[in-house]
Order: C-alpha cells, then structure tokens, then sequence
C-alpha cells in the first residue's frame, strides 16, 4: 500500500479526485490526508468550536466525494470549492446558533510541551480567536481566509461571490477591527509595549 500512496505523493488535487471519482480509493486517502487538516483548521477558526468544526469537516469531505465522479477539471479550484463549501456549512451554522453565548464555548486543550509559550500561545490564539468572532460574518471570512489558510485575494473573491477589491476592503477593514480590539492587550499578550 506504502507504494501506491508514493506513486501518488505528487499528484495534483483535482487529479487526485477525479482518479477518486473513477473509484481508486487510495487517491481519496492521499487527497483526505492534504485536505481535511486545512478544512478543520478553517472551520475552527470560523466556528471558535472545533466539536462543529469536525462536523463541518464530514460533511465538506462528504460534499467533495459525491462531487467527485462529476468533477470538471479546469472550471474551479479544488480548494476554492471546497472553502466556499465550508464558509458556507459554517455560515448556516453561526446562523443556527445566533443565541450562544460566545464564552460558553469551551476552548481547546492545549497539550504544547512548553507549558509558559504553550499558555502565551493558547492566550494570544484565544484573543485572536474572540477578536475574529466580533467581526462581522463577511470580513471574518476574508480575514480568515487571507491571513490564516494563506488564501489569496482572487480565490477569496471566488469563495465569496464577490469581487477582488470588495475582498481587499473586507479584508482591510476586519485588520483594522482586529488592530484596534487587540491593541489594549499587547503586554498582556506577551508583545510588550515596543
């Protein structure tokens, strides 16, 4: 089996699915293994719940499979398909939960070997983690998205169905937000007052 996954290492995604959709199920553990950790990391970060972050996970690689004997090689980006499948999933989620108080969510374990850069770390991914869930839905995207997933700006453009400047104002205006939330924490983050 070690020598069918090598045979495959390099291939590109959309190879990678359409051989999935042809049936071969090592191009869908090749393809699992690239994807799923990107999409939960997404969705965890959208979300601030990775409980509905996994489930957001399943149903985004479920999505993909039953795509994938129809798959049209050249009309869309794997990845950018597979993120505006999740911005939205978690879009109807956030909808769904609108009345959840957002320190009722419990937040992740940390298990970093260095328990004082594991607990600065964990404070400032929580900051960050409550400045993003204020922004508004759109520019939490955005942000997320160009900052977090490396996406760039006309891949967010195609996730979000709008167009590329309209993604650089979201995307500035959520730094600014982001800036200005956390601009009062930096000592107590560990940044110091340089």
């Amino acid at each position: 089996m070690d020598m069918a996954l090598d045979a495959y290492d390099g291939a590109a995604d959309e190879t990678l699915l359409v051989l999935y959709g042809n049936g071969d199920p090592v191009a869908a553990q090749i393809l699992t293994g690239r994807l799923a950790p990107r999409v939960l990391g997404f969705a965890t970060r959208l979300l601030g719940d990775r409980t509905e972050a996994e489930d957001v996970t399943q149903e985004a690689m479920l999505r993909l499979w039953k795509q994938a004997p129809n798959w049209r090689t050249g009309e869309a980006k794997l990845s950018t398909w597979l993120y505006r499948v999740v911005s939205n999933l978690c879009t109807d989620r956030l909808r769904k939960k609108r009345t959840v108080d957002i320190d009722a969510i419990e937040e992740p374990k940390d298990d970093a070997p260095q328990v004082v850069e594991g607990m600065i770390a964990a404070d400032r991914a929580k900051a960050l983690e409550a400045a993003l869930m204020t922004l508004p839905e759109r520019q939490r995207i955005a942000v997320t998205l160009r900052h977090l997933e490396g996406a760039t700006n006309p891949e967010i453009a195609e996730v979000l169905d709008i167009s590329v400047e309209a993604v650089e104002s979201l995307t500035a205006r959520g730094k600014r937000a982001l800036a200005a939330a956390l601009a009062g924490r930096r000592e107590e983050l560990g940044y110091g007052e340089n």
